[in-house]
This record gives structure tokens, C-alpha cells and sequence, in this order.
């Protein structure tokens, strides 16, 4: 968390940052000042399908973009097909992720690697 808010703050970016546990529940939420105050649902629900999927959500992104047969991935529950949605993992475990929103999808999910990288690092 810490390492996703500091680059959101040095990007001057006002982001809205969850991290789910593995089962996709919500153990830590943050909303930066003026982070737009419904970005907190977006994050969510950002970081609970890329734990129930055990994929980025902007995997999604690209299969609803190739059209065709990915258009499925619209009528399955609980899916967010935005940038944004990262696992977090431990020795190669799932522990849970991180979903980001406040600016365009590509740049939550800058904020979103940046706080996966910091726990790769430990």
C-alpha cells in the first residue's frame, strides 16, 4: 500500500487504493485527497476478480477488446475488464491483490505495479 500511495503522490495523481485478501475480501483501503469519492468501488472491485480469476484485470481489458468470442467476459459476474487489478504474491502463492482507480486505466495500473513491485522486493 505504502509504496502505491508514494508513487501515486509523486505523480501528483489522487488515487484510490484497495487491497483484497486471497478470498477477495477488503483488508485495507485508502483514498487520496480529492480521489473522487465512488473510485473506492472501482478499486475494489478492481483488486476481488483478479483474485477469483488469478489474472490481471487488464487481461480482460484485452480479451473484451479482440471482440468476437472474449465479448463473453461482459456477461460473467463480477469481472471489472479495466487496468487496475493486480495479484500479490508470496513465494509463488496468491495472498491477494491490489486494485487501483482515480485516473485512466493505464495509469492505475502503473500504481498498481508499483505497489506489486514493492512486495517483491521484500
Amino acid at each position: 500500500m505504502a509504496a502505491a500511495e508514494a508513487e501515486a503522490e509523486r505523480r501528483d495523481w489522487p488515487m484510490v487504493i484497495a487491497i483484497v485478501d486471497s478470498t477477495g475480501h477488503l483488508v485495507m483501503l485508502h483514498r487520496m485527497d480529492q480521489a473522487q469519492l465512488g473510485r473506492a468501488a472501482v478499486a475494489e472491485a478492481k483488486g476481488e476478480p483478479a483474485v477469483r480469476f488469478r489474472r490481471a484485470t487488464k487481461v480482460f481489458q484485452g480479451v473484451i477488446a479482440g471482440g468476437g468470442a472474449g465479448l463473453r467476459v461482459l456477461s460473467m459476474s463480477g469481472v471489472s475488464a479495466v487496468e487496475g487489478g493486480l495479484l500479490l504474491m508470496v513465494k509463488g502463492e496468491v495472498v491477494g491483490a491490489i486494485g487501483v482507480s482515480g485516473m485512466q486505466s493505464g495509469q492505475d495500473g502503473e500504481i498498481a505495479r508499483a505497489g506489486v513491485a514493492a512486495l517483491s522486493s521484500t
